[in-house]
Order: structure tokens, then sequence, then C-alpha cells
């Protein structure tokens, strides 16, 4: 077989000048040519390199925001050029490859041996928590494929960071609607965000509700609560504890961030909500909070 971290090098290569010197899309093929006749050889595989600069150059909207998805205190434009692509690169193939050929541990392995050879001391690290935090979301495909058992993590030791999350609703023309969000990853979720410090939980769920819907609300009660292990491009695992929240708002057009990973923002009525695609985890919150809701219109 090619030698086909050379051409995943190659492909980098060409991604870098396309971003960095404002080449036009339909000249990155050049480039690409170029690139293979001055550091490439007979064993570059040259279909591998085309369809993979071709994929994500027709994905990279969708890449971007996963990276802001899984990288939120990271905007692209901090993220180094060369980091930028190496994920855009490592997550097409994670996400969109076929994984007879391309395993996503294959995937993220060949991402940080790029991140080593071509991006700066902390570059393979930022790459792994990205690529990793992805992974996770994805359900770890092939996670068991000829693993060696890891040694079990105790989240007590674990950094804390604290979030609130609310199940967003409003009467509208004698019914109940629930404000959602959708990802990219083609789940619909609640709103939620960071608590900063000097905020309750019910301070700082009424500011994320504001910044990623455009709404005001009010705070009625604690629905419940949520605690996960994440994987930070940076600090390494995380405990992350969410406080989720029944906020009670007017019915009006939602206005979403476009940032964080989310492309979609939506008025559901409550008796549809329970058919859409939740998070596992996620399941229980919606359940509670549907419930209560439902208790409200019978008193």
């Amino acid at each position: 077989m090619a030698n086909r971290h050379l051409a995943r090098s190659l492909v980098l290569q060409s991604l870098f000048e396309w971003d960095t010197a404002g080449v036009p899309v339909a000249e990155v093929k050049n480039i690409l040519a170029r690139n293979t006749r001055e550091f490439g050889g007979d064993d570059t595989e040259g279909p591998f390199m085309e369809s993979l600069l071709e994929g994500v150059l027709a994905k990279h909207d969708d890449l971007d925001l996963i990276i802001q998805k899984a990288a939120p205190d990271w905007p692209l434009n901090r993220i180094a050029p060369i980091d930028r692509n190496i994920l855009r690169l490592g997550l097409y193939e994670l996400l969109f490859a076929d994984r007879d050929q391309v395993p996503p541990k294959v995937a993220i392995n060949e991402a940080i041996e790029l991140a080593k050879i071509f991006g700066g001391e902390s570059s393979g690290r930022f790459i792994n928590g990205v690529l990793g935090a992805v992974y996770k979301e994805m359900g770890e495909p092939g996670k068991e494929d000829g693993a060696k058992k890891k040694e079990r993590i105790d989240p007590r030791t674990l950094p804390v960071e604290e979030l609130a999350g609310a199940i967003v609703y409003a009467p509208h023309e004698g019914q109940c609607y629930v404000a959602l969000v959708h990802d990219v990853f083609g789940r619909w979720t609640l709103s939620k965000g960071h608590i900063n410090e000097e905020e309750t939980p019910q301070q700082g769920v009424i500011r994320v509700i504001q910044e990623e819907l455009g709404l005001t609300g009010t705070v009625e009660e604690v629905v419940g609560e949520n605690e996960y292990i994440a994987s930070h491009p940076e600090k390494g695992k995380v405990r992350k504890h969410v406080y989720f929240f029944l906020v009670k708002t007017e019915f009006s057009k939602l206005s979403l961030k476009q940032s964080g990973g989310l492309d979609d923002a939506r008025w559901f009525r409550l008796a549809d909500i329970r058919a859409l695609n939740f998070y596992d985890d996620m399941l229980p919150i919606v359940t509670s909070a549907v419930q209560k809701l439902l208790d409200k219109a019978l008193k």
C-alpha cells in the first residue's frame, strides 16, 4: 500500500496554504499537485489524496462547527492555522471516512502524528483532546478492538466545572411549547452553558438562554442534575456538573447564537418532543420536565 502518512502530510500542507493564503477552492487541487511533485514520490497515492482533500473542503463548514463544539474555549481564529487544518483533516476521517479503511483510532493517531511533526509543543495534546471529545460523542466506535484494559479513573479526583441548563417553555395559543437546540451531531438537546464564578446556577441559566437563544425568562424550579466526564483540549479530563431548571418565557422568535457546534433552534409542542432524537443522558431530564409541565397544565 502507498504511504498514506505521507499522503496526509501533503494534503495538510495544501489545506494550510489554502487557509492562510486565501487561495480559491478551485485552485487547491493544483497546490496538491505541486506539493506532490516537490515533496512526494512514487509511493504517494493520488486518488486517496484527492478524495481526502475534496472531502475536507466540501465539509469544512460542518467540520468547523464540530471544532467549536468540541473546543468551545477556542474560537477558530485563535487556533493555530496548522492545528486548525489538522483538526479538519482528522475530523473528516473520523466522521466521514470508510471505517474499514480508516478505523477511528487510526484517524485520531494519524492526526496526532501530524501535530507532532508540523505543530507546536502542545499541538499533539490539543489535537488529541478535541478528537477524543468528538470520538466520545460518537459513542467510541471500535473502542474494544484490540484494546488493553485501562486503569479506571476515580471521578472524585478530577477538576469540576459547573454548568446550568434549561427546559425553556412558553404558553402559546392554548398549547405548551418547549425551545430546543440542535447540534452538529444530529441530536436535539437543551440549552446549557458554564456558570461564571460570581453567578448562582439560577443567574447563570438566565444568562445562558439569553446569550444562546435570545430569550429572557423566569426560573421556576429545579428539574434535575447531570454529571459526566469530558475531555478538555488543554485541561485533560474534567468532571462536568449540570443543574437543569424549568424556565418560563414568552413565545417569540428564537435567535440562535452561531457557536459551540449548534446549528438550529426551534419551538416544539410539548406533545411532540418525546419523538425527537435526544442524547441518552438527556432523556431522564426531558421526561421529568415534560411530566412537570403536564402537571402544571392539569392544575
